[in-house]
């Protein structure tokens, strides 16, 4: 019988976050791209919370955006609620954080993907992929369909071999009751691909209409709204907001969980998966910290479209008699009436220590692989690896170079490092903690730190760059018109001064030193400047930060330039290092198992010593001396 054959350059399997910004990537490159998703209906869907954002993950859309992707501009788009988190600490960790309309989210980034050149929306479940000799060629569906590829992206999310578990009740089905995929991952392991379960959870979601509000604490958005988008007119986003709430749970709450605790399918064994630290379900927070007597649960619309509240913060797999009777001991839900049920699901993803940098398989040239598959969590996490596979697999059918972010320049680059790099035994989540040059990697200059990148790819238009190099051009000449400025003792001057609530004078001093002064900034000391010109809120935001900041980020600077030396230190694809004497032989076993690119990611491999790389170095000057 015959079957359907098609050819594409790139084929992307998944349309969830990481699918739909390798899709858009590879097309808008003006390769011919095709993307299969379990159902057209699920396009960028957010099974989980009703939000984009957060502690850190804020600064991966902005990082994403800047590079010439979608999420940021498809929230700015719609949105419910705006936020900026951690406005009372220093600007390395501001991070926004959007409610979204769930189901407005979908819609439009499906009509983006639709409107797009160049690429093909196809809804089927691929069952195999085609290599040859270690070479992907295509990829094969349910129906016996092949489509030819040079190219493809592994994006399948929570997919592959997906249950859905609470209490006893098990369900061999995607989120939200979506098909599984359950033919792809017999294919990947036979083309010696190493497979993993993990699991991650949902809390239940309850009638708005059965909420008593009165209870809880009102959370508000932001007066200003700021975009994500660096693109977006930041007036166009101003509208009404609506409300989250906060309650907490209590010891009334954690005693029903502990009386029930064994018929938790995560303490009974019947889930296998490991789930994710960073994001514990409540009974895993009942047991693990146990001196705690409450826990906070943030109430979350869903969308203007429905009345469904999304309790953040209580995710669970415990049966559905104890979900209503725990979720009725929370102030403001005695009464909840549950849509639905809190649950786990287990799926498949890869082992670690299997990808390259540029996210391609390191046994199967042209083969790369993105989000939670990757075993990440997070939908920020999964679209931020989706544009950068996206780019490397249109890059690997060109001809051209990987883009690879080193972590120096962006989270995107602590992200895919730590994925590639370091053994996860569980779902990884992006924290500031884990980006060691923070300073400088904010969220407040990702267009400054990325546009440029976006720009050379081909993703970010000529306009929006040129934008950017003035931007950069003015903060640069008022940051020095500042430091080089004086002011005076004059009479004048200390009354400004005392006025400010700050220590007058004793002798002259630059603008700059006196916007460092921590009760001042760029806006405060107008009245001593005379020769100031308007500019931009983007620019003087620059401006302020690297005066008020600019000792440290120097300092960060110089780091950054120690960190580059080891990293520009290549080693060969083929380099033996059993014949390095004086190497211990577990460095030798995990530098063997991992085929770092370069020194500097040889060195935050686990197992490998600070001695074992100096071991390294002199064994590579010395071969490139024979040379």
């Amino acid at each position: 019988m015959p079957n359907v054959v098609e050819n594409y350059d790139v084929v992307i399997i998944g349309a969830g976050h990481a699918g739909c910004e390798a899709a858009l990537a590879s097309a808008r490159l003006g390769l011919n791209t095709i993307v299969f998703t379990v159902s057209v209906d699920s396009i960028a869907l957010m099974p989980c919370n009703p939000n984009i954002g957060g502690t850190s993950k804020g600064h991966l859309v902005r990082e994403l955006d800047a590079l010439g992707g979608e999420m940021g501009k498809n929230i700015d788009k719609t949105f419910i609620q705006s936020k900026m988190l951690n406005k009372s600490k220093g600007p390395a960790v501001h991070s926004l954080r959007a409610q979204a309309d769930k189901q407005d989210y979908t819609r439009e980034m499906r009509k983006t993907l639709e409107n797009t050149d160049n690429l093909t929306v196809r809804q089927g479940e691929v069952a195999e992929i085609v290599v040859e000799d270690g070479v992907i060629k295509g990829v094969k569906t349910v129906s016996g369909a092949t489509y030819y590829a040079r190219s493809v992206v592994l994006a399948t999310g929570v997919y592959l071999k997906a249950k859905c578990i609470y209490g006893d009740v098990f369900q061999y089905t995607g989120p939200n009751g979506l098909m599984a995929a359950n033919h792809l991952t017999d294919s990947l392991i036979k083309n010696g691909i190493k497979m993993r379960r993990f699991k991650t959870g949902t809390p239940a979601r309850v009638d708005k209409r059965t909420v008593d509000f009165s209870k809880m604490e009102e959370q508000f958005g932001d007066e200003r709204v700021v975009p994500f988008s660096f693109s977006t007119d930041p007036e166009s986003v101003q509208k009404e907001q609506v409300s989250c709430w906060l309650t907490y749970t209590n010891e009334e709450t954690h005693k029903i969980i502990k009386e029930n605790i064994n018929r938790s399918p995560l303490f009974s064994g019947m889930i296998e998966g490991t789930g994710p630290r960073y994001c514990p379900s409540i009974e895993d927070k009942v047991v693990k910290f146990a001196d705690k007597n409450r826990h906070q649960v943030f109430i979350e619309p869903e969308g203007l479209y429905t009345n469904e509240m999304y309790l953040g913060g209580m995710s669970s797999s415990l049966p559905e008699d104890v979900q209503y009777a725990m979720y009725h001991t929370v102030p403001g839900l005695e009464n909840a009436k549950i849509v639905r049920n809190a649950y786990a699901i287990e799926y498949d993803c890869i082992e670690y220590g299997q990808l390259l940098p540029n996210l391609e398989f390191k046994n199967i040239k042209g083969l790369f692989s993105a989000g939670q598959f990757n075993g990440s969590s997070g939908y920020e996490e999964a679209a931020a690896q989706g544009i950068i596979a996206g780019i490397n697999a249109a890059r690997f059918v060109q001809n051209k170079e990987s883009i690879i972010l080193d972590r120096s320049q962006a989270y995107i680059g602590v992200l895919i490092d730590d994925l590639v790099t370091k053994e996860s035994h569980e779902p990884y989540r992006m924290m500031t903690s884990r980006a060691e040059y923070r300073l400088l990697l904010r969220q407040d200059n990702a267009d400054l730190r990325l546009t440029k990148i976006g720009y050379e790819v081909g993703l970010v238009s000529e306009e929006r760059y040129k934008y950017v190099c003035e931007k950069e051009r003015l903060i640069e000449e008022e940051v020095k018109r500042l430091e080089n400025y004086k002011v005076g003792a004059a009479r004048e001057n200390q009354e400004i001064l005392e006025k400010l609530g700050t220590t007058p004078l004793k002798t002259a001093t630059t603008l700059g030193e006196l916007i460092r002064r921590p009760e001042l900034n760029y806006d405060l000391i107008k009245e001593l400047d005379k020769d100031r010109k308007e500019l931009p809120y983007d620019v003087i935001e620059q401006v302020n930060i690297n005066i008020k900041y600019n000792g440290y980020i120097e300092r960060q600077k110089k780091q950054v330039k120690n960190f580059k030396k080891l990293e520009n230190k290549k080693i060969p694809e083929d380099f033996d290092y059993k014949k390095v004497k004086s190497l211990r032989i577990e460095a030798v076993q995990k530098l063997e198992f991992y085929r770092p690119v370069n020194i500097g990611q040889a060195s935050r491999i686990s197992g490998v010593s600070p001695a074992d790389i100096s071991v390294l170095l002199i064994y590579m000057e010395q071969m490139n001396r024979k040379h």
